[in-house]
């Protein structure tokens, strides 16, 4: 299970952001995902709802995640067409010349935080 790695990773870099802004608090957190990625969400957010809890200022922070969808481009036709539905091979001229070009990446989006007035 490759996502608590991935979870570890994603905390230590916000961490360091709350840090090096004197943030007390995040509130959430989104992630892009992409379809072709080999991360399994459902793992992902088990693995966060776990770790942030080893995390100042992460207690109930929430993992958002936007998915990107797997597109392949097929470089002999120049078609692009869904990866997780034709795999390789492009449904258009049967061609295996082709490149994902999008769908694998794993990048954090956004961080939101919370603003703690000082009494």
């Amino acid at each position: 299970m490759h996502e608590l790695g991935i979870v570890i990773h994603v905390l230590d870099s916000v961490d360091q952001i709350r840090k090096e802004n004197a943030i007390q608090k995040v509130s959430s957190v989104t992630l892009q995902i992409g379809q072709a990625s080999g991360i399994i969400p459902s793992y992902l957010i088990d693995c966060f709802t776990w770790a942030r809890k080893k995390y100042e200022g992460f207690e109930d922070c929430i993992l958002n995640i936007q998915n990107t969808p797997a597109i392949t481009t097929c470089l002999s036709c120049h078609q692009e067409y869904d990866t997780l539905k034709h795999g390789k091979t492009c449904p258009f001229c049967q061609s295996e010349d082709t490149v994902l070009k999008t769908g694998n990446e794993m990048q954090i989006l956004e961080m939101e935080v919370e603003e703690i007035e000082d009494l």
